[in-house]
């Protein structure tokens, strides 16, 4: 075959997901797409998977888009001819503990949001689904009939084929030896010819010779050019992305599991999961084979990952003497099995455990990587939203947790990444409780503030790296209140209920400095921002607006204030993971981005007597309005004040270098304690803004919600142009309030939600509101559903009524926000 001098898109790695990549890239009617390996097909990391395929996960992205493949796969083989292996045998979630039993009942609300057939079984019923079992302790099991398992190499086979019937080109036995950058965009790839390639070329390497590869390889070497290019390179990936200079935080960590000897194991056996024990099984050839997680995970150090094909390590039965033994109490066959084989190979995990997808910093360069093991269970998915993505420029589903640009620099540290990857497989099956915070490589990025807020014994969460207060532990006093059943209270403190009070009594102080923050300036700035920005924008300088940046089907792709500081310059805020993905989008759209996040602190100073603790600072005039800023002095300290609030209180953000942080803060509280004030942390703030209805954006908006379904109509703006407008009509469901009967269940995101006794919807945050005494939550229902509506939650099993409500719950005039106290 020889190759063309040209591709409109060229994929890196032969294995599931850069077939995936390619067949639906060829599906959505892409031509000239050249797929290259520089082995055979499967041989990197995918020809050893288990070829688990569980459809229930914690995202409802990821579940959505294993639901896809589920669907997919079996389809191949009528589509391609080739069988893929899929054993569509059903799988069982076994819960041996109290704490797992409750994450079961979470899981199977949310699978109710999802579609997705479930049922929650005893012990005893899952003991009669796969006799085999020893039920005893096993207190629950989720039973997913749509499960299975497949052969990966025949998936991926079976995806290749389907790719070349639509007129994908592949070529193994090719290497990628250089990526070509110009301006910041990919130009082309350049190949060698490897071991295999005479297998694969039909007269010679292909076109465009480029002279001999590297130093005394006396290989043959050639560019195709291509403006796409997606590395796809499993646990090589890292490596192939440094060619272009970006970074790819994949890290090889070694995985281990074993296969007995047949002793006539029904091929109709489910595959079992029994994460209290770190231990999953399937059927394999009428014997059982057995995977694990290990608690002391190895890296895989080396400069060439994948070099050599079929990969594996020599079996390490010592660390796996965990896993096999808990496999043998649950299984007491094994204890008579042998041992036919151990496969100890190569697996690509992230450091939050999460896939990487999406366009690198190189415009043009793609990467689908970092699968985690369980990457053969969504590789129809991750192929579906990548050629989605490439092709319409975002995906049907919203991917940001997927998203490689989730992540900022300090991803380019190989000590950060390894460090936050063995973490992550370490704890790969255990109940992740919503709010609890990992440990691993921080502190790393702090406030100028941090060593007060350290004093103060805070309770740091992190974000992008950031070290965030959650609560102030010296606020913990007795504050009244109750404590909320279940999950929602296992990570709780009454420190936040004393931060909100205080910052509605009398003031909090609030250390926002992990905000993005982002800058557009220069001519065209303002024609640019309001292109892409869904608000108006032209208003004086000092004008803050709330606006969003919308996709093409009106999707909200961002959320976030932009503050017109002259004619042609303008800084964006938005949330302190999001800053990456922001900039990229506004960049993609044709505008200069400068991230200036580390420059500035910000501090927000909120509540009644803000007026008087910053009054006592400033000489300045502070009776501007609200959406407005100013540059005023704060003692000694440089400040941009602008009138904005997450919390529905009087006050400002205030902006100032960050070599001032330590000091500003310093004079703040100095000032605010006499008042009464506080110092607050994020976990305060989340409670007031869902009393004050504030949208938060990955929750409440996302790309796959409109402005005006969310309830944001007021942000769009009716006389101008801007992306997305066209794709704005009238919404058949909005985003609504509820409030919860029992005060003491308290949502977390994620639980169904049923109206007139069917399933509707799923709550997209929710929580205690300290102001008002009520549990709120909120979800999307019928557009037509009026106040006063009864809905039930399910909040980890337990059906509980709520009311739709008139929102927001406090201060709906707004008084307390836009008039100055006094």
């Amino acid at each position: 075959m020889k190759l063309p001098d040209s591709a409109r898109a060229v994929v890196i790695g032969g294995g599931v997901a850069g077939c995936s990549v390619a067949y639906h890239l060829a599906r959505l009617g892409w031509g000239e797409v050249l797929l290259v390996e520089r082995h055979e097909l499967t041989e990197g990391t995918t020809w050893h998977s288990a070829g688990f395929v569980g459809q229930l996960r914690s995202t409802v992205t990821q579940t959505k888009m294993i639901m896809y493949s589920a669907g997919l796969y079996p389809e191949l083989a009528e589509l391609t001819g080739l069988d893929p292996g899929w054993r569509g045998v059903g799988g069982l979630r076994l819960a041996t503990t109290p704490e797992r039993v409750e994450e079961s009942l979470r899981l199977a609300g949310a699978a109710e949001t999802y579609g997705l057939d479930l049922s929650l079984l005893s012990g005893a019923e899952a003991g009669e689904m796969s006799p085999l079992l020893e039920t005893a302790g096993v207190r629950a099991a989720l039973w997913l009939p749509g499960d299975g398992w497949l052969d990966p190499a025949l998936l991926a086979r079976a995806l290749a084929a389907g790719a070349e019937k639509l007129g994908v080109r592949i070529r193994t036995g090719t290497e990628v030896v250089g990526l070509d950058v110009e301006g910041g965009r990919i130009t082309g790839v350049r190949l060698a010819a490897g071991a295999g390639a005479e297998r694969a070329a039909e007269g010679g390497p292909g076109a465009g010779p480029a002279g001999a590869g590297g130093e005394g390889s006396g290989r043959e070497e050639w560019t195709v050019r291509a403006d796409v290019v997606v590395i796809a390179a499993g646990a090589a990936s890292g490596r192939v992305g440094r060619l272009a200079g970006v970074d790819i935080p994949v890290v090889p960590i070694k995985h281990q599991y074993v296969v007995t000897e047949p002793f006539g194991v029904p091929s109709s056996m489910p595959t079992v999961r029994d994460p209290d024990n770190i231990v999953y099984f399937r059927e394999e050839g009428g014997g059982i084979l057995v995977g694990g997680y290990i608690r002391t995970p190895e890296v895989w150090d080396t400069p060439a990952p994948l070099a050599e094909p079929r990969t594996l390590f020599p079996a390490d039965m010592p660390k796996f003497q965990e896993s096999w033994d808990s496999a043998v109490r649950r299984v007491p066959a094994l204890d008579r099995a042998g041992i036919a084989k151990v496969v100890h190979g190569p697996e690509a995990f992230t450091p939050d455990g999460e896939f990487l997808l999406g366009e690198t910093a190189v415009r043009g360069l793609w990467a689908a990587a970092g699968f985690c093991v369980h990457g053969l269970a969504a590789a129809g998915g991750v192929g579906k939203v990548m050629a989605e993505w490439i092709t319409d420029g975002s995906p049907e589903y919203d991917v940001f947790g997927m998203d490689l640009r989730r992540f900022g620099g300090h991803a380019r540290s190989a000590a950060w990444a390894r460090a936050r990857a063995l973490d992550s497989y370490a704890k790969y099956y255990d109940i992740v409780y919503p709010g609890e915070e990992r440990t691993a490589a921080r502190p790393l990025r702090r406030s100028p503030a941090w060593i007060r807020h350290a004093e103060l014994g805070a309770a740091f969460g992190e974000k992008a790296g950031w070290e965030r207060v959650n609560w102030f532990e010296s606020n913990a006093e007795p504050a009244g209140g109750i404590r909320p059943e279940g999950w929602a209270g296992r990570i709780w403190s009454p420190a936040v209920r004393a931060e909100c009070l205080a910052t509605r009594d009398a003031a909090g102080l609030f250390d926002q400095t992990s905000f993005a923050k982002l800058e557009v300036s220069g001519p065209g700035a303002l024609e640019g921002l309001q292109r892409a920005c869904a608000g108006q924008l032209d208003r004086p300088a000092g004008s803050v607006v709330y606006t969003q940046l919308l996709n093409a089907r009106g999707g909200v792709e961002a959320d976030l204030t932009v503050t017109r500081l002259a004619a042609d310059r303008f800084r964006l805020v938005t949330g302190t993971a999001f800053g990456v993905h922001d900039a990229a989008w506004l960049r993609g759209h044709g505008l200069e981005v400068r991230d200036v996040t580390s420059a500035y602190a910000c501090y927000c100073l909120w509540g009644p007597r803000a007026l008087d603790i910053l009054g006592g600072l400033s000489p300045d005039d502070l009776a501007f309005g609200y959406m407005k800023a100013r540059e005023i002095s704060v003692g000694n300290v440089p400040v941009l004040a602008q009138r904005v609030t997450f919390v529905g209180e009087f006050g400002w953000e205030l902006y100032c270098p960050a070599e001032y942080g330590l000091t500003l803060w310093d004079a703040l509280m100095e000032a605010g304690m006499p008042y009464g004030m506080r110092p607050a942390g994020y976990r305060a703030i989340d409670s007031m803004r869902l009393e004050k209805g504030y949208r938060v954006w990955g929750l409440d908006v996302t790309p796959e919600t409109t402005p005006l379904e969310a309830g944001l109509g007021f942000a769009v703006a009716g006389d101008k142009d801007f992306l997305g407008r066209d794709a704005l009509t009238e919404p058949s469901r909005k985003l609504f309030c509820l409030v919860l009967d029992d005060p003491r269940q308290v949502c977390l995101g994620g639980e169904p939600v049923r109206l007139g006794g069917g399933p509707a919807s799923r709550v997209t945050s929710g929580g205690y509101g300290h102001r008002v005494d009520r549990s709120i939550a909120y979800a999307y229902l019928p557009a037509e559903t009026a106040p006063g509506t009864r809905v039930q939650v399910g909040v980890t099993g337990v059906w509980t009524d709520a009311a739709v409500t008139a929102e927001p719950l406090y201060d709906p005039s707004a008084e307390r926000v836009r008039r100055l106290p006094g």
